[in-house]
């Protein structure tokens, strides 16, 4: 690989992208703090996936007035991104980790007070849901460049598996029935549990503690931190623009999530006159992706050492692209639960794979900063897709966004197939000696 991320011009075409080595036994303990940690949060992620849009619903049936309660918390991801980056590489991750999480605590349960109390609407809900949007701006980027100091390199991808599967399960299969099941007793339990939830995540949190140094820059790279935010958020920039491998990453994750986002922001409705589906039917919808994530998780490890990251990616944007179309064809509720589960094996891997690619081929002072261009790609992505999907299902019905999603992906998909392959190189070589842990 040449030394600024750009495709090697000499690399034959078989060279293997992805056979990995054998996992280096069980995953450090520094980890499972973080992993019990996320484990607890996602959880309410979940339950909230679902008693989110169905308190939106519940005042008002109008798509625009659905889909801006996922844009309003995709947002600060938007307005906040990059001086979150910026942050991140300043400061004590794991301390800002618990800080954060203790103010979504606070905001969720503000959010349920005004439930019990009968003055909630959507304004209220909006401002809630953007509070807890910019403290997961923090948190989301701050886990993800604290994990590859709590494991070694050669782990990332079991360790990113692992996380992923068991964020599946919590934020897909348990939370989504919990949080609907909840929500039918009474509205405000689930953002209760999920205040709940976050103040054990930001305990367990406090619990880590980090044992691999802080990475040097790679020869030529900077050695004078910035004095200023500004100065640091531009030379995350910098690296990313610079990076031909993680700055396409990052274009295409932000493609696929807006047609993604326009599809998610109906799936409400879609479940509910579509498919016919009730409240515990649309959260039982939700969980189907999971159990393909649990099953993906579990087929993760001999998938990375038998097949190439650069097919594992390549499998699975096809069939994202075809999710959208199988989806919109459908009015049978099996079927769609299939299509889900299908596409769940497909986002674990995907998840795994674009994480591991993006830790190891970013250095540890950077982390942040270009996990925040990266991230504000992705989310922002989520957020476009989400205003979008709620315009098209206005003006043309729920189905429009879904071949939105359709056609758009298969065009990404067309333009993105050959330099997946230098995507999935990126920081492939093995750990240095000091990658040695202890708690």
């Amino acid at each position: 690989m040449t030394t600024d991320g750009g495709p090697p011009e000499d690399a034959p075409a078989s060279v293997p992208v992805a056979k990995k080595a054998p996992p280096l036994g069980p995953l450090p303990v520094p980890f499972r703090w973080l992993w019990a940690g996320a484990s607890a949060s996602n959880l309410g992620d979940g339950m909230l996936l679902a008693a989110g849009p169905l308190m939106v619903a519940s005042l008002s049936r109008e798509p625009l007035a659905v889909a801006l309660a996922p844009f309003a918390q995709q947002l600060p991801w938007v307005i906040f991104g990059l001086l979150a980056g910026a942050v991140v590489d300043r400061v004590d991750r794991r301390r800002l980790m618990v800080i954060v999480n203790l103010l979504r605590c606070a905001v969720m349960a503000g959010v349920a007070v005004v439930i019990v109390t009968g003055t909630v609407n959507l304004p209220i809900l909006y401002i809630g849901m953007f509070l807890l949007g910019t403290a997961e701006t923090f948190a989301d980027n701050a886990a993800s460049s604290l994990i590859p100091n709590l494991v070694p390199k050669r782990q990332l991808g079991k360790a990113n598996s692992r996380l992923f599967g068991t964020i599946t399960v919590t934020n897909q299969l348990a939370g989504p029935p919990l949080g609907a099941l909840l929500f039918g007793v009474g509205m405000a339990l689930p953002y209760a549990g999920y205040a709940a939830l976050l103040a054990v995540a930001a305990i367990l949190y406090a619990r880590i503690r980090v044992p691999l140094p802080v990475a040097a820059f790679p020869p030529g790279g900077p050695a004078i931190r910035p004095a200023s935010l500004l100065l640091e958020v531009r030379e995350g920039i910098g690296w990313l623009r610079r990076h031909f491998a993680i700055r396409t990453l990052a274009l295409l994750i932000t493609s696929f999530n807006i047609t993604f986002g326009a599809t998610l922001a109906m799936l409400v409705l879609y479940a509910t006159e579509q498919l016919g589906l009730e409240e515990i039917g649309y959260g039982l919808l939700l969980s189907a992706s999971a159990v393909g994530g649990i099953v993906g998780a579990l087929i993760f490890p001999w998938l990375e050492r038998h097949v190439s990251y650069a097919t594992l990616m390549r499998v699975g944007l096809v069939i994202e692209t075809l999710t959208h179309l199988a989806l919109v064809l459908t009015h049978t509720a099996w079927v769609a639960v299939l299509v889900l589960f299908v596409f769940g094996i497909h986002a674990l891997t995907w998840g795994s794979v674009s994480s591991t690619v993006r830790q190891r081929a970013v250095p540890d002072p950077l982390r942040g900063r270009v996990n925040s261009v990266y991230l504000l790609g992705g989310v922002g992505g989520m957020a476009l897709g989400s205003l979008l999907g709620g315009v098209m299902g206005q003006l043309w019905g729920f189905q429009a966004p879904f071949w939105f999603g359709f056609a758009g992906s298969l065009l990404i998909l067309l333009l993105v197939w050959k330099p997946i392959r230098h995507v999935a190189r990126a920081g492939d070589h093995d750990d240095p000696p000091a990658s040695e842990l202890r708690e």
